[in-house]
């Protein structure tokens, strides 16, 4: 396959140029420019080339949820965001916390148009008082450990936990909320809960985690990602550990730094998520956070929910929105285009850094590297509506937003092409 007059954008090397791409198998063979044309060729005229965007932090449901979601329906959404390769949560049923389980997982991704990994659950049945053999599901083919969705309250725990990743040189990803502040999930403590008689949860509840999980990344030396995060005073937390030495990542979603809790006013339900939303002051502070690196990833958290069970009362509606689908154009339209972030620098969020991460082969377009590709049109504008994932619950349906992907290539071959 040939990619002709394309501009390629490749953070990992500082590359932004425009050339040819010649593909080879799952290889890029060349990059150039190539006199001659092949059978299979793509005119990359106006379009943008870049490695195929990497997402450590999704929800497939499979196995056990996947009247939600499966791992075929969470793969062709993730290719139409212009993604190649993906991480997913432990948080299935049954919990990722057994070589069993893993082993039934990896052996069906491998059937997945793109390349899906997976965390192992940290604890047991992510229960919280017992760690898996972590040793063991490292040498099995997990990439890293977290409980996400459910807070590790047990403090020895955590530190042995973290202690024993070190050795591994393998990240834990913690979602960073105290269930001892929370009152009802879902919904930043201020304004809007107020205005609906509930209590919500504070940024407070994120903060003290952040606190404390900075603090024992600090004296470990582990690799810890703080997952979604959503306060102004969690990004400045992250950043006082990293100024001080600790081994910190930071991700946030799209949402986060494109909405506030305002959006729950006009969204409801399809606006609950962990942690919430917040204030713009917050979603400010991630900007800043975006902007400084002190956050380095952008992750969906991708979290397919149904109808049915999204349309019933706040207080009873699962809390999470599908991300895959419309990540890039959240980017560029309230990052890119408002001038916070270069296009290079949001694609380096989506592509290399995450792929460090969790130190995926991903990430990098160069000669010799697998040919996972996205080619989009950072300018043509759609209307969100139209999903390949199996749920639909997206507060952004209705919304114009930049950033068309026009092919996904996953290791030589076209995942997904738009067809409108």
């Amino acid at each position: 396959m040939l990619i002709k007059n394309i501009r390629l954008i490749n953070p990992a090397t500082d590359t932004d140029e425009v050339t040819d791409i010649l593909l080879e198998g799952d290889r890029i063979k060349t990059i150039g420019k190539i006199d001659r044309t092949e059978e299979n060729t793509i005119d990359g005229t106006g379009l943008i080339a870049a490695p195929g965007f990497v997402d450590v932090h999704v929800h497939f449901r499979d196995p056990g949820f996947t009247h939600k979601e499966d791992l075929l329906t969470g793969s062709n959404a993730a290719a139409r965001g212009g993604y190649t390769s993906v991480v997913c949560m432990a948080n299935t049923r049954p919990a990722m916390d057994s070589e069993e389980v893993l082993k039934e997982f990896l052996k069906k991704a491998e059937k997945s148009p793109i390349n899906v990994h997976t965390v192992a659950s940290l604890t047991k049945n992510l229960g919280g008082e017992e760690l898996v053999d972590m040793e063991n599901l490292i040498e099995k083919g997990a990439v890293g450990f977290s409980d996400d969705g459910i807070p590790n309250m047990n403090l020895k725990l955590v530190i042995e936990g973290m202690e024993r990743a070190e050795k591994l040189k393998v990240p834990l990803s913690f979602h960073e909320e105290s269930p001892y502040l929370n009152v009802e999930n879902g919904i930043n403590h201020g304004e809007v809960s107020e205005e609906m008689g509930l209590y919500g949860s504070p940024a407070l509840s994120e903060e003290v985690m952040i606190a404390r999980d900075g603090l024992l990344s600090l004296r470990t030396g582990a690799k810890v990602d703080i997952q979604h995060i959503s306060s102004k005073g969690g990004v400045e937390l992250v950043r006082y550990y990293k100024k001080r030495g600790a081994n910190l990542f930071a991700e946030v979603t799209p949402h986060h730094f494109s909405s506030t809790e305002e959006l729950l006013r006009e969204k409801g339900t399809l606006a609950k998520m962990n942690p919430p939303l917040r204030t713009e002051e917050d979603r400010l502070g991630i900007i800043e956070g975006l902007k400084d690196n002190t956050i380095e990833i952008i992750a969906t958290d991708h979290a397919p929910h149904t109808e049915e069970e999204k349309n019933v009362e706040f207080t009873k509606a699962p809390s999470g929105i599908i991300g895959l689908e419309t990540a890039i154009g959240l980017g560029i339209k309230n990052l890119v285009n408002e001038g916070h972030l270069t296009l290079s620098e949001l694609l380096a969020k989506m592509t290399v850094n995450p792929a460090m991460l969790y130190n995926l082969n991903a990430g990098n377009l160069i000669e010799g590297s697998l040919a996972d590709i996205v080619i989009f049109d950072d300018k043509e504008e759609y209307i969100v509506g139209d999903f390949s994932s199996k749920s639909k619950n997206s507060p952004y349906i209705g919304e114009k937003l930049p950033g068309k992907i026009k092919y996904t290539i996953c290791r030589g071959n076209i995942v997904y092409k738009d067809l409108q």
